[in-house]
């Protein structure tokens, strides 16, 4: 057999592996490793493991994932969700559907602090939905929104997604962080407008609210520390202050003063904190671990150096090539986990939209690229028949059909692929500031 075959055979065995739960970085180390020995041997395997899992794991780089999740954990046990949902009550209360637009502003405030969309949706689902409810919201489009808002964890810098694809393509985690704030801020934008869409659509499904919304000097006063670490840390990365890890030290200890000076913050959620801190880190590593030797079958097999010889000669030009890409990870998206989605592709699509001429420095578009790829995976999040946001918000809202949910989150999806489009179309909304704060 060809390596190709080989590699083929393998792409399936992996697949079946982790649809039966077998877990993404096991399943991804496993075929990596019979695939390597198989096209190579065992002492050169062993040989590769001996030095490459070493200097994997020895790169400073990766010390800024458990700090940016500890930021997040921190901050997420603090109760500074609820305190950022004031804030944005007291802005929009008044307003129809103003609860679910307080929604999508106060995770876009959070996403700055923490860059998981699990945790963000976990977090407003148990600050944010008992007021929906209460303000009798339609139940799915309460949870839709949650769910939506919860993606602008990893679209909002930093993103742990945005870590681990510019360690992976080996681009500068600073600029990527730059590139992805205005299409993040589209995607808070774009979300408010569906929100506002929806209810003049529907008016039912958000009615208006007859309590008085908070005061908002005394909202804005209670999270202006916490917007502080946000803007220290974004604006220090940006700035040239200081670089992507040692930001998110700063905000992890930032984040736990705040934390103690509100008192909000106990022993025992510090404690919390560092061991989902650990978890969280250890779950990502094995997969980094497992995704680097499933790369290196996949170079011995050399398809991701045919595939990209295939697509070269295809006759279809580069934007198309782009947005076939794109569809496919849309449809991957919502079967398989994000992070797995891009470890897998990353090997074959990468060098794929490397060899094609968009016009730009290779840099550019390795960096719109990413950004391209941070958009979609936040599109699976959501998309039916998997969107494990999905999923986290029904493990709340445990009396809400998930079908219900699902049908919550189609204009939010719609708008997500408006902002694809116009991503892929203007890569400039991604590069802009890249170039600004050089």
């Amino acid at each position: 057999m060809t390596g190709i075959t080989i590699a083929g055979i393998g792409f399936g065995v992996m697949l079946v592996l982790i649809a039966l739960r077998m877990p993404v970085g096991l399943s991804m180390l496993v075929v990596g490793t019979v695939g390597y020995i198989h096209l190579s041997s065992w002492p050169a395997f062993f040989a590769y493991m001996k030095t490459n899992s070493y200097y994997q794991f020895a790169n400073y780089t990766l010390s800024v994932i458990p700090l940016f999740i500890l930021m997040g954990a921190l901050a997420e046990r603090s109760g500074i969700s609820t305190s950022l949902f004031r804030a944005a009550e007291a802005f929009a209360g008044r307003l129809r559907g103003g609860l679910a637009m307080a929604v999508i502003w106060s995770c876009t405030a959070f996403g700055a602090i923490c860059g998981s969309s699990v945790a963000t949706t976990a977090t407003f689902g148990r600050a944010a939905l008992p007021e929906l409810q209460r303000n009798k919201y339609d139940s799915g489009f309460a949870t839709g929104t949650i769910a939506v808002g919860g993606t602008l964890g990893i679209l909002i810098p930093p993103s742990i997604i945005l870590v681990v694809y510019a360690i992976t393509t080996e681009q500068n985690i600073a600029k990527l962080f730059k590139a992805a704030l205005i299409p993040g801020l589209m995607a808070s934008l774009f979300y408010t407008l569906a929100i506002a869409w929806t209810v003049r659509r529907r008016p039912e499904v958000a009615p208006p609210v007859s309590k008085t919304p908070p005061d908002r000097g005394r909202a804005l006063l209670q999270v202006w520390p916490v917007l502080l670490v946000a803007l220290t840390v974004i604006g220090g990365i940006y700035g040239g202050v200081f670089t992507p890890t040692e930001g998110a030290a700063v905000g992890a200890i930032a984040m736990l003063l705040v934390g103690l000076a509100q008192r909000s913050l106990s022993f025992r959620g510090i404690i919390d904190s560092i061991k989902q801190t650990a978890e969280t880190s250890a779950m990502i590593f094995i997969i980094l671990l497992g995704s680097e030797v499933f790369d290196a079958f996949l170079a011995l097999s050399r398809l991701p150096e045919v595939a990209a010889d295939i697509v070269g000669h295809s006759g279809l030009g580069p934007y198309a090539i782009m947005v076939s890409l794109m569809l496919f990870y849309i449809l991957l998206g919502a079967v398989m986990d994000e992070l797995a989605m891009i470890l897998l592709t990353l090997p074959v699509f990468f060098p794929i939209v490397q060899a094609l001429d968009f016009g730009m420095p290779a840099e550019d578009v390795a960096i719109w690229f990413g950004i391209l790829v941070l958009i979609v995976v936040g599109i699976g999040l959501t998309a039916p028949p998997i969107g494990l946001n999905v999923f986290v918000i029904s493990s709340i809202a445990r009396t809400v059909p998930i079908a219900s949910t699902y049908r919550g989150v189609l204009p939010f999806i719609f708008m997500d692929v408006v902002r694809l489009g116009l991503v892929i179309a203007f890569p400039g909304l991604a590069l802009w500031l890249v170039h600004l704060l050089k």
